[in-house]
């Protein structure tokens, strides 16, 4: 089975490893949007627009599903891939609530959304959270933490000091944070240090166990086969998969 994976940028690349570690499909397209990026800071109609040149680009691969890896496309634009698309279409969004619920049996549990501005500004997650019955939810846009990811910085003083700067209002520790945004599973070992005992959903663990349980996905026994497609500077988005996916690439 081959699956397209669409983000922004190279965001997407964090759920296109968790794909990989579990060998759901034979072969993954990959394309960022680099050209354009980032998504979180425009507006809904060219996020959509956007989008839908992405799903054009990926019709030419005959791919048997698309997986929506950038959280503000699919906070915006899942519906319009959807109806352009002969094949299934997942976002992020609604498997990261999944995993959520199956984390938190307590509807009383504190929940910390990060996420960009467009991500946050959309509601969804907040929106899908309170109708599963959560009420005690935190939703901020970190738009820093993009930037510093991408330099590579994945703790330090500068990681440190921008965490302390957006978090500096937050009294107690949540239960459980949402890292709405592929950027910040990267930075999962600094958030945890800072929020100790909170549990961390990271969205391409979310949507693997989402194909699992809801698609009954199962393991190939083959390894899985990348092609990295971008929109500009694909040596530059290829250089970041061999950093961020190491040895799986």
């Amino acid at each position: 089975m081959k699956v397209g994976v669409f983000d922004s940028g190279v965001g997407g690349l964090t759920v296109t490893k968790s794909l990989i570690e579990h060998k759901l499909f034979d072969e993954i397209v990959y394309f960022g949007d680099t050209a354009r990026v980032p998504y979180g800071t425009k507006d809904s109609k060219t996020i959509i627009k956007y989008s839908l040149e992405a799903l054009e680009f990926l019709k030419n691969f005959d791919i048997d599903m698309l997986i929506v890896a950038c959280n503000t496309a699919s906070a915006y634009a899942l519906e319009e891939l959807r109806k352009n698309a002969s094949f299934d279409v997942f976002g992020v969004i609604e498997p990261g609530v999944l995993a959520t619920v199956n984390t938190l049996a307590d509807k009383n549990s504190s929940i910390l959304i990060l996420g960009t501005k467009a991500t946050i500004i959309s509601g969804q997650y907040q929106k899908l959270l309170l109708q599963k019955g959560y009420k005690n939810i935190i939703s901020l846009a970190p738009s820093l933490f993009v930037p510093i990811v991408e330099e590579g910085l994945f703790e330090g003083d500068v990681l440190k000091s921008a965490m302390e700067y957006y978090f500096k209002d937050i009294k107690q520790n949540p239960d459980a944070i949402i890292l709405g945004c592929t950027h910040f599973p990267l930075i999962t070992k600094a958030i945890k240090e800072y929020f100790q005992g909170s549990v961390l959903i990271h969205s391409g663990d979310a949507i693997v166990e989402y194909l699992q349980t809801k698609h009954h996905l199962r393991p190939k026994t083959d390894n899985t086969i990348l092609k990295l497609f971008a929109s500009d500077n694909l040596e530059g988005v290829r250089k970041t998969a061999k950093t961020w996916l190491r040895e799986l690439v």
